[in-house]
């Protein structure tokens, strides 16, 4: 029997849980694969009123096939050096290398997407760009092995297009099926070109703070990038 494919979702404090849990519910339909979900120290991750715990410890782990970073308040990954550091070993012996939501911009303050495309959350998409990294507006983008995707919801789109890679169109096909992803929103407001204008001005407002605040660590990582 054929060793399994590793698939390693590091999480953190501060991550959305959804860009976990989406794409993991997708993954484990897969055969023959180990999924792990670390952290550093292998310390439990409580977020949004989920606690997970028995984690493996993400500076032990010596190789994945599948590296998964989901986003969230991805400054606290960006900050956390012995993280940034896991993150740059592992994506540079991946097979693939893929996030969700902001974990691009995980995935790139580690030197991971320096001249690649890549998706984000709307409201974060154009921070790419600090580490040499061409923001895309698509829900899903592949650029070579590197496949990210969109804000949070994307996350379940981006597995699908992850395991079709894998294993093929029809084994996506029937995870699918088995899982009844056939989304019909009741609004047409999941992102600023669709949604209402006050409903797309209020939130954008909200958001655009939270950039702002954060801002300043990206840029202090995308200099420590540089120079290194």
């Amino acid at each position: 029997m054929p060793q399994p494919f590793i698939i390693l979702i590091p999480i953190y404090q501060g991550l959305t849980q959804l860009d976990f849990t989406g794409p993991y519910q997708f993954f484990c339909d897969l055969p023959n694969v180990d999924i792990k979900v670390a952290s550093i120290g292998g310390q439990p991750v409580t977020v949004e009123g989920f606690s997970f715990a028995d984690l493996s410890v993400l500076e032990e782990i010596t190789h994945c096939d599948l590296l998964c970073v989901p986003g969230g308040n991805c400054t606290n990954a960006i900050e956390n050096s012995d993280f940034i550091a896991a993150i740059k070993r592992l994506g540079q012996g991946a097979r693939y290398i893929t996030s969700v939501c902001t974990g691009s911009l995980i995935l790139a303050a580690a030197g991971l997407l320096k001249g690649k495309r890549a998706a984000c959350h709307w409201a974060w998409r154009e921070k790419l760009a600090l580490f040499g990294a061409t923001p895309d507006a698509g829900r899903v983008v592949k650029d070579g092995n590197i496949i990210t995707g969109g804000g949070v919801t994307a996350g379940m789109d981006f597995a699908l297009v992850v395991i079709a890679e894998m294993v093929g169109e029809d084994s996506a096909r029937a995870i699918q099926l088995r899982l009844e992803y056939s989304p019909e929103p009741p609004f047409h407001s999941g992102n600023p070109e669709t949604a209402p204008k006050a409903v797309r001005d209020k939130v954008a407002q909200k958001l655009s703070q939270q950039v702002t605040e954060k801002s300043p660590v990206l840029e202090c990582a995308a200099r420590h990038l540089s120079i290194d």
